[in-house]
């Protein structure tokens, strides 16, 4: 059952709800949309899905219909009476918190091998996507719809205008691809941007060995380089990586950030953490 425009109006009123800006709350009210996240998620009987941000449940409930098993995560404790109220007895553990503190260890338990499928606000999905990446290895796919200009991001290539520091620690941990388009028009209130499908697996192991080129140095340099996108590597590097280390990753010192991949960056902090460890 997808929710209406109708419906999701009669239910705020009755439960005199508005929806938040602040949260980024435009609640999902066409059916055809709703299939196509399920179907993408692929989820049936047994799988283990957490959803963050359920709003009033148009995505839960399909989610449900799968069998799956769902843990739906819901910062907005005025929501959860109507939530509640549309889910009616479908077997959901509804969790009353800000996503961005929970424990995930404690919430998700020991059982590996869980898909975030979510439609998720502007504000929070960057960080969000980042942190569960680096974090919840429990966590193995994602199917998310986010705004066009954040989608883009996470799976944006070297060169590409939105390739960004998120972009490369997306290509550490997983592989990621647009998977559509989503118009306004499937809101209630309508937003004022697209919104796109992403779809992330994470990889079996990280892109880079961590090993050879371990992961804080790794994003030390990402960090560092984003910080400074418009100067080539020589200048926005400075002090970070020793004389040589260019030549020794076979990177131009005049490359930008954004001419590199996950694995150019992978060959420099490999070459910057052997010579500082002689």
């Amino acid at each position: 059952m997808t929710l209406t425009p109708r419906q999701v109006s009669d239910l705020l009123t009755t439960h005199g709800l508005r929806p938040s800006r602040a949260l980024g709350q435009n609640f999902v009210t066409d059916s055809n949309t709703v299939r196509r996240i399920v179907r993408l998620a692929d989820v049936g009987p047994g799988d283990r899905v957490l959803e963050i941000g359920p709003g009033l449940g148009s995505l839960t409930v399909a989610l449900t219909e799968t069998g799956a098993e769902v843990t739906a995560v819901e910062i907005d404790a005025r929501l959860i009476p109507a939530l509640q109220a549309v889910l009616g007895p479908a077997p959901v553990r509804v969790v009353q918190g800000d996503a961005m503190k929970t424990d995930w260890d404690e919430l998700l338990g020991p059982q590996p091998g869980w898909i975030l499928v979510a439609n998720l606000p502007y504000n929070i999905a960057t960080p969000l996507i980042a942190n569960l990446l680096d974090q919840v290895p429990a966590v193995v796919r994602m199917v998310i719809m986010v705004q066009r200009e954040v989608g883009e991001r996470l799976v944006a290539f070297p060169g590409h205008r939105d390739y960004g520091a998120v972009s490369v620690k997306v290509a550490y941990w997983a592989e990621a691809s647009l998977a559509g388009q989503v118009p306004p028009t499937v809101f209630v209130p309508r937003p004022k941007v697209d919104s796109v499908l992403v779809s992330i697996r994470r990889r079996p192991t990280p892109a880079v060995d961590p090993e050879k080129a371990p992961t804080e140095v790794l994003f030390r340099l990402v960090r560092a380089g984003f910080g400074k996108r418009r100067k080539m590597l020589r200048r926005s590097l400075a002090g970070l990586v020793p004389a040589g280390a260019f030549e020794a990753a076979e990177i131009n010192p005049e490359s930008r950030a954004e001419n590199l991949d996950v694995y150019a960056w992978g060959r420099l902090a490999a070459a910057v953490r052997a010579m500082e460890h002689g």
